[in-house]
């Protein structure tokens, strides 16, 4: 597989996806620092101006790490970009990205020519998420770089492809960078992830899991107590199909199993969005395995110790 020169520099074949009001500068840096590509949304900075100062000492933090640590240095970061036209903080949040030239932008709810050209032209990279070839083949037609193949069981806005069928489809035209996304939460899944034909696996429910990440203590707990059957999906909260926890939804006075189908036209990411998510928590089909709430290091320390021994069991090192 071809991958451009930062993600080479990725220790580990994992990124840690963006994680909607979750993902903070705390947590990014924490991933990067363990190995793992970070990345947040730009929309988690409110008000708007916020970005500025957290990609500042995102920047900051990185580089003085990687100043004292030169034979292991951080992990690139990336910054994810809602590109869909509800979207009204787009030019602004392109712009500070582009002062900072942020190494790695993932593009979500539409490919963007503009967008994708503008990333190129500070020298950084786009990776787009899709949940079909059909969405896949359009995103490297308008100049992304590489995919993230959101599959079944992912958490947030997820699709409903086996990842078989997704990564085996996308391979059979492309052999740039390829994430995979869909119930990944330990190191076995990982190498599988890339026995299937992906570069990277992309992680984002046992990271809520963790102490730098900014979610509710009661968010975390329910993820280390729930499993697979505890992951409802509907697309009532933000008008795009997506998976939630039960706990939540029965918290909040709802009934998982009768939940209305929503108006995909009335989906919102700008200013209210942070309000549809308040109470309904996001989560992915992996968590059966996430025990406890810990600092993000430990978690990438599991993933890479599992990655390793699922590498021996099967004579690959």
């Amino acid at each position: 597989m071809t991958l451009p020169p930062v993600l080479k520099t990725a220790p580990l074949p994992i990124i840690g996806s963006p994680l909607f009001i979750i993902s903070n500068p705390k947590l990014v840096i924490a991933q990067c620092k363990a190995g793992v590509i970070g990345s947040m949304p730009a929309l988690n900075a409110r008000p708007a101006e916020l970005l500025d100062e957290w990609l500042n000492e995102i920047t900051t933090e990185l580089a003085a790490y990687n100043k004292a640590n030169p034979t292991k240095p951080a992990a690139p970061f990336a910054i994810n970009q809602i590109v869909h036209k509800s979207n009204d903080r787009l030019e602004h949040d392109m712009a500070v990205c582009a002062k900072y030239k942020v190494p790695i932008i993932i593009t979500s709810l539409g490919a963007r020519e503009d967008v994708n050209a503008a990333v190129h032209a500070w020298g950084g990279i786009v990776l787009h998420d899709i949940i079909n070839n059909k969405f896949a083949q359009k995103a490297i037609e308008k100049g992304a770089d590489g995919l993230i193949a959101v599959a079944a069981g992912a958490g947030g806005h997820a699709g409903v492809k086996s990842p078989f069928a997704l990564i085996q489809e996308i391979r059979t035209w492309f052999d740039g960078p390829l994430a995979l996304s869909g119930s990944i939460a330990s190191g076995d899944a990982v190498l599988a992830a890339q026995a299937m034909g992906a570069d990277f696996a992309y992680i984002g429910s046992a990271f809520i899991a963790t102490d730098e990440a900014r979610a509710d203590a009661a968010y975390k707990q329910m993820i280390v107590d729930s499993n697979s059957d505890d992951i409802v999906y509907s697309n009532l909260f933000t008008g795009v199909h997506g998976n939630y926890l039960r706990g939540s939804i029965v918290n909040a006075g709802m009934d998982p199993d009768s939940l209305p189908e929503s108006d995909p036209s009335k989906m919102n990411f700008g200013g209210d969005s942070k309000k549809a998510w308040k109470d309904i928590w996001g989560c992915g089909q992996g968590i059966g395995v996430v025990d406890k709430v810990q600092p993000a290091a430990e978690l990438v320390s599991r993933l890479a110790s599992e990655y390793q021994a699922a590498r021996r069991r099967l004579s690959l090192t």
